[in-house]
């Protein structure tokens, strides 16, 4: 599947790229797929797609390896299904790994994990996939979750209090128990971290990292290619300082496969481990095992971005402007270099492999509505409109002046009276509310059954091009069932419907 897709229909819109193509970016999507004026968080896996609506609806679609898109099956997907579970959590917190497994943290501090579990990543103490969302509980319960981050098959969290538990699989002792053991449950990460307070945390595939209250950085696990900083090539069971940066005040650290970005809090930004792809921004392709200043051209940095999926690195400037560097479809780019972008996502949707997202993105869309738009949306809602019809004991909440307008029937009427409140009685609620929305959106919606209502309706208001479309809606939907019914239609109404 060479194309990750996010959409939404006429609630959400569209947020999709495809890998390799440099030109299907979010912001070109907002303006083409009708997201103005709503809020979409999205993350996209390698042939995955999640994304939150605007009323915290969550919604997935794709290939569901190993069961990720949490819709209680296996079965692939090209339409998006809504996850029930996650609906209304306000997810604040996403991350992923390599099996694929999923794990998401809620406004509320509450975990969720599932997919691909043959390493207990999903902290159930079990080595059962997972097809549905499932609570992480063990040693979570009493605390509030902030920030998630995964690995190629483990998964640490970090809580409100500055704690850090992890999970899964540990043959590099990237869960920071101590041994290599698998971790089947969320167990805190303490060692040389007890009473500390993490404020950042990150993944390699291998590897994890954190940033502490005081700006020092801690990283335990793999760490063949240098990527915890130590200036060695030795695994880490449990957590370690980076010496070398004493003195330095971390403010965020990014984790991509096998390398790490740390910010600082004046702008400068750190690399140490695996190179060759250029991923560290040094110039040449040589592995550090220790950080490493990246030459930014002297501008102040306030953001670092990676993923664990891939060998490509990124960087946001204070006024705006992106710089990535590394793995650039298949290709290396040793030095940072600028780019059109006005977010890191867009490095990661465009130039990675695979094309993922590196954090949930959040998309805003503008507040710009067409008038079109407008009307729509102000169709029978009863906050500003100033006359209401009463159909079969219904209301129908409707404003005088677009009636008057749209309507010569409504203007010779509307003149007449000032009532505020119209009853029908020779047209069904179904027909008459077909006809209003249809004076407020030039479209009907109607099986041609019900289609037969508005057409005698039409007639009688003297409604030509509504007319017009009901004999169309009736016309495409003849059938062998219908057909007499249809053609007596046709006769009465002298409709000119062949059939």
């Amino acid at each position: 599947m060479n194309c990750n897709c996010a959409y939404k229909r006429e609630h959400t819109g569209v947020v999709c790229w495809t890998w390799g193509s440099g030109q299907c970016l979010p912001s070109f999507l907002l303006r083409n797929f009708g997201l103005s004026g709503r809020l979409v968080s999205l993350a996209v896996l390698q042939t995955e797609a999640l994304y939150v609506t605007v009323n915290d609806e969550v919604f997935a679609l794709g290939t569901n390896c190993s069961g990720c898109l949490g819709l209680g099956d296996l079965q692939s997907t090209i339409e998006p299904r809504r996850i029930d579970v996650l609906c209304g959590k306000k997810i604040v917190s996403l991350s992923y790994g390599t099996g694929p497994h999923v794990v998401i943290a809620t406004a509320d501090g509450e975990v969720f994990a599932w997919g691909h579990n043959g390493y207990s990543q999903l902290g159930n103490g079990t080595t059962n996939h997972g097809l549905t969302p499932a609570l992480v509980s063990t040693n979570l319960l009493s605390k509030r979750v902030t920030e998630v981050a995964c690995g190629s098959h483990h998964t640490i969290a970090l809580t409100t209090d500055g704690e850090v538990f992890a999970w899964g699989y540990n043959n590099s002792g990237q869960v920071g128990s101590g041994s290599t053991a698998n971790q089947p449950t969320p167990r805190r990460v303490s060692s040389c971290l007890q009473n500390k307070v993490v404020v950042n945390i990150a993944c390699g595939q291998l590897c994890s990292m954190a940033v502490l209250d005081n700006g020092e950085i801690y990283g335990w696990g793999y760490n063949c290619n240098g990527q915890l900083g130590l200036g060695n090539n030795g695994n880490q069971q449990t957590p370690c300082r980076i010496a070398a940066l004493q003195g330095v005040n971390i403010v965020q650290v990014a984790c991509g496969y096998a390398h790490t970005l740390a910010l600082t809090d004046e702008g400068f930004v750190y690399a140490w481990g695996a190179n060759s792809y250029g991923q560290l921004g040094t110039g040449n392709k040589s592995n550090q095992a220790l950080p490493t200043q990246i030459n930014t051209d002297k501008e102040r940095m306030v953001e670092v971005a990676a993923c664990h999926t891939s060998h490509t690195s990124a960087a946001k400037t204070q006024s705006g402007q992106v710089l990535m560097w590394g793995q650039c479809r298949g290709q290396a780019v040793a030095s940072p270099h600028l780019t059109h972008f006005s977010g890191t996502d867009d490095v990661f949707a465009c130039f990675a492999t695979p094309a993922v997202t590196w954090h949930l993105l959040s998309v805003d869309g503008d507040d710009y509505m067409t008038v079109a738009q407008s009307l729509k949306k102000e169709f029978d809602s009863p906050e500003i409109s100033d006359l209401k019809f009463l159909v079969d004991g219904k209301c129908i909440h409707v404003h005088k002046a677009l009636l008057k307008i749209r309507c010569e029937h409504f203007r010779a009427l509307l003149n007449e009276t000032d009532e505020d409140a119209i009853e029908i009685h020779q047209f069904s609620y179904l027909v008459y509310r077909a006809f209003l929305e249809y004076l407020y959106t030039d479209t009907i919606n109607l099986p041609p059954e019900d289609a037969i209502g508005l057409l005698d309706l039409a007639t009688f208001y003297r409604e030509t091009r509504l007319k017009r479309l009901c004999q169309e809606t009736i016309k495409r939907g003849i059938s062998e069932d219908n057909a007499i019914t249809l053609l007596s239609a046709a006769v009465k109404y002298e409709a000119r419907v062949s059939l």
